[in-house]
């Protein structure tokens, strides 16, 4: 049996890179559910690169700072694919979050898939290894699947439980950590021992180049990270600008996670008079008014919420719950924890078992929106079905 011996400059600088990158990654989530489907998808294509990137980084630092006996090289398509696994993964799970209906289901399972990245990542990653064999203890790899899913769920949670600064920075402290304590922990249920000098088709990358890729994906993170960051720095933590976020955090409107301003304390703008109420979006650092009728559906993000029109959507400062209590409840209904419905621009309806959908033909910006089982019967009759 071999046993590797450490840098640990190396590793401290493996640490930072998870952190780094999961402070990236999460940054460039925030405030993007407001925009247009087209640029949400960059957006997330982005971050997935940061996270996934800082993944893979993270790893294959660590794996540098080990020191064997022996020559080492790496099988080009492990090491290769497995920073796309770490990329894929990531990308699926913030697509979770971002497209489909953010419930506690969706949670877990964005989180599953966001923690297993890490440990598939780690054990493809570790296949490239040639000059020596990794022989893994099941106890390891158990201990490695349960502790990425535990974190991975709960850096989630915490991410979107609150949109803003302390619970993105709470989250890079969570899942850049479970990177980290995968790996570790992972690496200390492996035993090496030498092999016989591989000889295949597939290239092999020598120690020396893929410190270079690994300088190179690190040097991409840091840069990211600066960029990230220096909006935190220069208008501090409370409203802290983000390349994602919608025109509310421009204009010093918190993109979610403080508490919405009370009700007396409202611009009197806001409080929609007569048959004609009015909803207010934010935009290019003004406040702005749409009339109720005009819109399709709104959406909870966070305190906030998002309308949808027949061409966009819009960043509302209504909670929710606002919304529903100054809109007319014989226009707007709540099909769901998470949406209200203009009852009158639904164009169909479907059933699913015990729940079903409001469907809106020809709207760009929104084609359905669920309809919960508590509140199948109360839309049905608003349908006259």
């Amino acid at each position: 049996m071999i046993t590797p011996t450490y840098d640990y400059l190396l590793v401290a600088a493996s640490v930072l890179v998870s952190l780094m990158a999961s402070f990236t990654g999460l940054t460039l989530t925030k405030g993007i559910s407001a925009l247009p489907a087209g640029r949400r998808k960059m957006q997330i294509v982005m971050a997935a690169l940061a996270l996934g990137g800082g993944i893979w980084s993270m790893h294959f630092v660590a794996i540098l700072a080990m020191r064997f006996p022996l020559p080492i090289d790496y099988d080009s398509i492990y090491t290769l694919g497995s920073a796309l696994i770490a990329i894929l993964m990531a990308g699926l799970a913030l697509l979770i979050m971002h497209f489909a209906p953010r419930t506690w289901v969706s949670q877990i399972v964005a989180g599953v898939i966001l923690g297993n990245g890490i440990v598939v990542m780690h054990y493809v990653g570790m296949s490239a290894l040639r000059g020596c064999l990794a022989l893994y203890d099941p106890v390891g790899v158990i201990l490695s699947v349960v502790g990425a899913t535990v974190m991975g769920i709960i850096a989630i949670s915490v991410a979107y439980a609150k949109r803003d600064t302390a619970h993105i920075l709470a989250s890079t402290v969570i899942f850049g950590s479970s990177v980290v304590v995968v790996h570790f922990v992972a690496i200390a249920w492996t035993s090496f021992q030498a092999s016989d000098s591989f000889a295949g088709t597939t290239p092999l990358i020598e120690n020396g180049m893929l410190a270079l890729l690994v300088m190179f994906s690190a040097f991409v993170i840091c840069g990211t990270f600066l960029l990230a960051s220096t909006n935190y720095v220069f208008t501090g933590f409370g409203s802290a600008v983000t390349a994602g976020a919608p025109a509310a955090v421009f204009a010093g409107v918190p993109e979610g996670g403080e508490e919405p301003l009370p009700e007396e304390v409202l611009p009197a703008a806001f409080v929609p008079h007569g048959d004609a109420p009015r909803i207010p979006y934010e935009r290019d650092k003004r406040t702005c008014f749409i009339p109720a009728d005009q819109v399709i559906a709104l959406r909870a993000e966070g305190h906030y919420t998002v309308l949808y029109t027949r061409e966009e959507k819009l960043f509302c400062p209504w909670s929710i719950s606002e919304a529903e209590k100054r809109l007319p409840d014989s226009v707007f209904l709540r099909t769901h924890r998470s949406y209200l419905v203009n009852i009158h621009q639904v164009t169909a309806f479907e059933r699913h078992k015990d729940s079903g959908s409001c469907h809106f033909d020809g709207v760009q910006s929104l084609k359905l929106v669920p309809v919960s089982r508590g509140n199948i019967v109360v839309v049905r009759e608003a349908l006259g079905l």
